[in-house]
């Protein structure tokens, strides 16, 4: 296993999108993370992070169709000066005002920034790159077209919108390979388990299809399903697995509780679900994001190295871990609840600058963690 450059890697939240509230967010900017990334990437080689998954705001760098690299450029300045290795997500929910997703136009729209944004990247940098195109297209397709979540706030058009971001991710990636063939693509999903009620048999079946849909847009990607969007195998290069305490769950929206002792007995261990997903495609993967809130930072952490050390010991090739975020991020619909989720925790000072705290409990289980011979750091 030696696709990145260590098995930890940092995850720093940069969704742009426009919330219920219709408040463009820039989570970069929100948690500073835009104007002290020099620090924060060398806080993380302090805890020997080489490897990190990092945002563009293409809000910010298109407007009107013209572009502008000055919010971008430091971040990819720091990643050369600490050497860190940058898996770029290029749309993190968030496209520019003057872009309609559902618009046939934006798919030439997103491969025209993915041209752009490559081309800089390739001109700054020696490094093999890694691009995710659009970070979690179902959630997104659900957030954005079937609930009605985040912008453009669609209702009943998921799977219109999901095939749509098939389509643009696709046209992406030929863009990037364009100016860079040798360019590694992640593909980021979440990774689900969805069970009937105990009481509801009826429901079986839905809920099976519920928990299927996880795999929709991989098997889109690689023309499995609907191959008239132009999937390919060739488009699922790394494939990046979300996980969080709440990815288990009674049909429709019943949370199967992870901090309940005991715990209920329909959970799926995680190196199972990560079995899973690595006999149906056969890729490289590794957990992309995962992390807890507040006391539950260590155990969370403890419990996901525990099960992906015991994939690893059952043959599944699990590339590394994604500590996300690891700084402290605000919630999307509440810029003043911090979710106290990172490494460490944002406190400002008197003149509003957010210092990095170190949480020392979550430090101490990292610490443990990187120290064990049977998780493999370097």
């Amino acid at each position: 296993m030696s696709l990145f450059d260590s098995f930890f890697l940092a995850g720093f939240e940069s969704a742009c999108h426009i919330n219920r509230a219709g408040q463009r967010l820039n989570m970069l900017q929100c948690t500073q993370h835009d104007c002290q990334v020099f620090s924060d990437y060398e806080l993380l080689r302090s805890f020997n992070i080489r490897t990190v998954r990092d945002g563009t705001c293409w809000p910010l760098i298109e407007r009107a169709g013209t572009f502008d690299f000055s919010s971008f450029a430091p971040m990819v300045e720091a990643a050369n000066r600490h050497d860190m290795q940058v898996i770029w997500n290029v749309l993190h929910y968030g496209c520019p005002d003057d872009v309609d997703i559902f618009s046939p136009s934006f798919v030439d729209r997103f491969a025209r920034y993915c041209t752009t944004l490559a081309r800089y990247i390739d001109d700054h940098t020696d490094r093999t790159p890694f691009y995710t195109p659009i970070n979690e297209i179902s959630f997104l397709a659900w957030a954005a077209g079937d609930v009605g979540y985040i912008h453009p706030f669609g209702i009943g058009r998921g799977l219109e919108l999901k095939r749509q971001l098939i389509r643009a991710a696709i046209a992406g990636i030929e863009a990037i390979w364009q100016v860079n063939p040798r360019a590694r693509i992640v593909q980021v999903e979440p990774v689900i388990h969805v069970i009937p009620p105990r009481n509801r048999p009826d429901l079986a079946e839905r809920a099976a299809a519920q928990r299927a849909g996880q795999f929709e847009a991989w098997d889109m990607m690689i023309g499995q399903v609907e191959p008239g969007l132009g999937g390919q195998p060739k488009y699922l290069d790394v494939m990046g697995l979300n996980y969080y305490h709440s990815n288990q769950w009674e049909h429709p929206d019943v949370r199967l509780r992870w901090e309940d002792n005991p715990r209920d007995d329909r959970w799926v261990p995680l190196h199972q679900l990560l079995a899973e997903v690595y006999d149906r495609y056969q890729r490289p993967l590794f957990i992309a994001e995962t992390s807890h809130f507040g006391i539950g930072r260590g155990p969370w952490l403890r419990e996901v190295a525990d099960e992906v050390r015991q994939a690893i010991i059952q043959g599944v090739p699990i590339e590394g871990i994604t500590l996300y975020p690891i700084i402290d991020r605000p919630d999307w619909d509440n810029l003043d609840h911090w979710h106290n989720s990172g490494l460490w925790d944002l406190v400002p000072d008197e003149q509003g600058a957010l210092q990095r705290v170190l949480n020392e409990d979550y430090a101490a289980v990292f610490r443990e963690i990187s120290q064990e011979d049977s998780i493999p750091m370097r």
